[in-house]
């Protein structure tokens, strides 16, 4: 099995923006985002991005006002990211998101963890823990985001397969695995190079975590006002660390 890194950097670096249907569309969904939840600098204007990837999320927050840090382990994500940054105030940071608080030093105003990346971590303990500095991380009325799909679901039989996204050179196909605690996700990307079809192919596990269950640590962690909503399968928490 490959750990996230090395999946990120055998598969999913190259074709990640494509999946979400290009960089643009992706840097605008999130725009959307901000703008639907009223995101804009308050007090200290400093963001922290875990899982940034390409930028969808950082660079949108920039635009908005916000000094950015940007956590990813890929590195090729992290080069897109500056590529597309022109003259933001992003800083960008190659590293394990769970040690964000090793290089971030000041309280912050809003940390994001988006896209699916807190069920990427190791194990439910990690996450526990990932909450805890996220805590402490904030200032005083900072917010904690999240989104993620709910795995605890489990799929049967062909409906395991899950056809991500496909054009004229490039053909992505998902497989689930589920096992009591994660879910071994096995991407299987076709591509057409030099007119001959080429397989890339590698899996790593993603944790099955229910919304009750995050919602229920993140209390456990000390923040209130917890909302959550789902929309497309997608469940969104936005967490407040009050006075």
């Amino acid at each position: 099995m490959a750990t996230v890194k090395e999946h990120y950097s055998e598969v999913l670096s190259d074709v990640y923006s494509w999946m979400f249907g290009g960089f643009e569309v992706g840097i605008q969904r999130n725009i959307e985002f901000i703008n639907k939840h009223k995101l804009t600098p308050k007090s200290s204007g400093i963001a922290v991005d875990l899982g940034a990837g390409c930028g969808f999320q950082s660079i949108p927050l920039a635009k908005a006002g916000y000094s950015v840090t940007a956590f990813d382990i890929d590195a090729k994500l992290l080069q897109e990211l500056k590529g597309n940054s022109d003259k933001l105030k992003i800083t960008t940071v190659q590293g394990d998101l769970i040690d964000f608080d090793t290089v971030i030093k000041n309280n912050v105003e809003l940390i994001v963890c988006m896209t699916d990346t807190i069920v990427h971590l190791e194990s439910k303990e990690k996450v526990i823990s990932l909450f805890n500095k996220v805590f402490t991380a904030l200032e005083t009325s900072g917010k904690f985001i999240i989104t993620f799909r709910d795995l605890t679901h489990e799929l049967k039989d062909l409906d395991r397969f899950l056809p991500v996204k496909n054009d004229d050179n490039t053909i992505f196909t998902c497989f689930l695995e589920y096992e009591p605690e994660t879910v071994k996700v096995h991407d299987i990307v076709y591509k057409k190079l030099a007119g001959e079809w080429k397989l890339f192919k590698s899996f790593y596990r993603k944790l099955r975590l229910s919304e009750s269950w995050i919602l229920d640590e993140l209390s456990q962690s000390g923040f209130e006002k917890i909302e959550s909503t789902v929309e497309n399968g997608l469940i969104t928490i936005v967490a407040n660390k009050q006075a």
